[in-house]
């Protein structure tokens, strides 16, 4: 048997007993780290409770008094728990999280210490603000920025931490985080989509965006891990040669779970379950050491905060069982990389899931309704909703054949295209009786039941209906999901305040009937957004071509991507939607811009290191090995050697020709960042790193990966795939 050539730390190969809280229900300890609402009953008073649940459910300000009440019930509870400190829990433009700890300390005049946590301590703290990216929206030296509590995610108690989500804005008003404007256009679809809910049900006052995200990511052990320069400062591997064996048995997805994950993922879930995250599913994904975790839906903005908590949380539970856990979107070659799929849909306070059919006409016109208006919007925005999905590592998995391709399009299966393109071959103007029975019964009434054998699933599609919802399938596994929450949810507010707008003329101007005027304005808007409806394989060649055909954007990088924020258009919906300020938006793209720039240089940096560092030190050791054995064989033999060193000579000659190709492109690339690096314009400094330098990545890597098959496996300074893919 041969020996591994890295040692592995591993833990037992034994699955843990299960712990006390393992044995009882989940039930039990869920949310205990959270003052939610069963923590606020029991420590606030009626009027503090009845405050902090209007402002959760309209937005209504809660005044300095009740603040200091509930700032002091969250103290005694935090301490209760074994918490020490508070922190503000915020997002800025990085697509982490940030917290800054202050301790429940004070001194009297005395001397004397006291735990203290008041109201203004709650609503609000001022971070230096000079480190995080803001886009010009201030300077360097203006440091001053404000964190402001959202009490519409609940505080939680993090190690032994009382965690505050908040907003993050500058001194000037700006939003320099990603919540703040997901709030903004939160509110902006619940405003709309319950004015248009009303249409069929008066007693909808709220509409919520709901989210299920599912987190796919990769684990790896930690020793290995630590020993790749690449995973270390870059995420992903930039050079190693496929293992003979990957995912090409289709024998990983959904088989048993190797018992290192799986208790890397109860002892994940009992912590999530004690934040509250509704950990839900768990499961082997297509690629070797990749794994899928989703919860159940919930609120956007809570689903968001939980999807950042749950990253953070993974990396230190993964850490105790010594463990990798990789989130970058393509960390290997020749496998699938990892996305973070947004499930999205609208349910009213009625407890009615708008994107669900029902069973009734009415239901389903109701349905209709909210489900071609969200087509309508995508196909109106489709450009900018594919520039919340756009990064540097996720331009890697975009189009691969594991991910949606960078053109957007929307499936919704065979039988529901029948019923909109029946639906649009309904008359313009008033109904006859025939027409209004005809359409409500054998159109709109049928909904339900064609629905129940309407279940496959397109995976090459980017935007695709599955069932009650809709399905964001090319947001990458490292993303923040405010991004793409917050471009759909501001495009479909603006799409419905222009459907009821069209509707309301034609009832008041035209004097159709309510049913009639929908009827009228969802035909248009069938006719007009057929062209993002596409059910066929978004891979193929042919798709490009007709998606071209069809004038659809076909942005294949973050730079091209990125471009659209600030056209006439977004800069038009954001602000009318009151979602972000032209500065805001502005800031946001040249953030993104440097961002891409900088990933792209780190890389660049770090195939330097590997280059001359480890391939060619490793490469040429091995080749005067070689040398050393031909004249060996030359003093032996004499002039009879050459024939018996035929192979070792090509060999030589290889690595000679891999090494000094390897170094020639490693020092174009070097040149080429140095040119780019000269650029003052950022969108052309991210254009430059694209075309200019990133091509430069596939060549070196190639030349790495034929050294790594020429040198023996004993000389190889780098973990290969076989050692990093299969844990047991």
């Amino acid at each position: 048997m041969s020996i591994p050539r890295f040692e592995a730390i591993t833990e037992s190969n034994s699955r843990k007993p299960l712990t006390t809280e393992e044995k009882g229900r989940r039930s039990e300890y869920f949310g205990t780290h959270v003052f939610n609402e069963e923590r606020m009953l029991q420590y606030l008073t009626r009027d503090a409770y009845n405050s902090v649940k209007d402002a959760i459910f309209s937005g209504s300000k809660i005044d300095r008094k009740i603040a200091d009440q509930v700032a002091e019930a969250m103290k005694v509870w935090a301490i209760s728990m074994g918490a020490t400190h508070y922190t503000h829990w915020f997002q800025p433009l990085t697509g982490a999280t940030a917290e800054k700890h202050d301790a429940f300390l004070d001194l009297k005049q005395d001397g004397r210490a006291v735990e203290k946590f008041g109201g203004s301590q709650l609503v609000q703290q001022e971070p230096d603000a000079s480190s995080f990216p803001s886009g010009g929206i201030r300077n360097t030296f203006e440091a001053r920025g404000y964190t402001a509590w959202d009490p519409t995610s609940p505080a939680f108690i993090y190690g032994s931490t009382l965690c505050i989500p908040t907003i993050f804005v500058s001194y000037t008003g700006e939003a320099l985080d990603n919540k703040a404007p997901l709030l903004r256009a939160l509110h902006a679809v619940d405003e709309a989509a319950t004015g248009v809910a009303r249409y069929f049900d008066k007693n909808v006052t709220k509409v919520n965006a709901t989210l299920g995200w599912e987190q796919e990511y990769f684990l790896l052990d930690k020793a290995l891990a630590a020993s790749r320069p690449d995973l270390v400062l870059a995420g992903r591997t930039l050079v190693g040669h496929y293992a003979a064996k990957g995912q090409q048995l289709d024998d990983h997805y959904f088989g048993v779970i190797p018992v290192r994950a799986i208790n890397f993922m109860r002892d994940l879930e009992m912590e999530c379950n004690k934040l509250g995250i509704p950990v839900k599913t768990r499961h082997n994904e297509v690629a070797p050491n990749q794994f899928e975790l989703a919860p159940v839906f919930e609120e956007a903005n809570l689903a968001v905060d939980h999807n950042l908590l749950l990253m953070d949380v993974m990396e230190k539970v993964a850490d105790k069982h010594d463990l990798k856990v990789l989130f970058h979107e393509k960390p290997f070659a020749g496998i699938n990389g990892s996305g973070k799929h947004n499930n999205w849909s609208l349910a009213t306070d009625t407890g009615v899931n708008l994107l669900s059919p029902g069973t009734t006409p009415m239901k389903n016109l109701q349905f209709l309704t909210f489900f071609v208006n969200t087509i309508k919007a995508v196909d109106t925005y489709e450009e900018l909703l594919r520039s919340s999905i756009a990064s540097a590592s996720n331009d890697h998995r975009l189009g691969a054949n594991e991910a949606p391709p960078a053109i957007i399009s929307i499936f919704i299966g065979k039988q529901l295209s029948d019923v909109l393109d029946e639906l649009e071959g309904v008359s313009q103007g008033k109904l006859s009786p025939e027409e209004k029975t005809e359409l409500k019964l054998n159109v709109v009434g049928k909904i339900p039941e064609i629905l129940l054998d309407n279940t496959d699933r397109n995976r090459t599609s980017p935007f695709a209906f599955t069932g009650n919802k809709f399905e964001i399938r090319g947001v990458g596994a490292k993303t923040n999901c405010a991004k793409p929450m917050t471009i759909l949810n501001a495009i479909v507010a603006w799409q419905l305040n222009a459907f009821k707008k069209e509707v309301d003329s034609l009832i008041d101007k035209k004097k159709l009937k309510k049913d009639e005027a929908i009827f009228n304005v969802l035909r248009e808007y069938i006719k007009s957004s057929k062209r993002i409806r596409f059910d066929g394989d978004g891979y193929s060649q042919e798709w490009e071509l007709e998606a071209k055909r069809r004038k659809l954007s076909n942005n294949k990088n973050t730079p091209e991507a990125l471009q659209v924020m600030t056209s006439s258009e977004a800069l038009a919906l954001f602000k009318s939607m009151e979602v972000m300020s032209e500065i805001e938006v502005r800031a946001r793209q040249e953030v993104e811009q440097e961002t891409y720039i900088l990933q792209t240089q780190i890389e660049g940096r770090v195939f330097n290191e590997l280059v001359y560092n480890y391939i060619i030190p490793a490469s040429l050791s091995y080749q005067n090995e070689l040398i050393t054995n031909v004249l060996g064989l030359k003093e032996i033999y004499g002039a009879a050697h050459k024939k018996l060193s035929d192979g070792q000579h090509a060999i030589i000659e290889q690595i000679a020709e891999h090494v000094a190709t390897i170094k020639k492109k490693t020092d174009q690339m070097t040149e080429a960042r140095k040119r780019a690096n000269k650029l003052k314009d950022i969108p052309k400094k991210a254009q430059a790193y694209c075309n200019s330098v990133r091509p430069y990545f596939d060549e070196i890597r190639y030349h790495s990966d034929k050294l790594e098959q020429l040198v023996a496996n004993s000389s190889w300074p780098l973990a290969k795939y076989r050692e990093l893919l299969f844990i047991k």
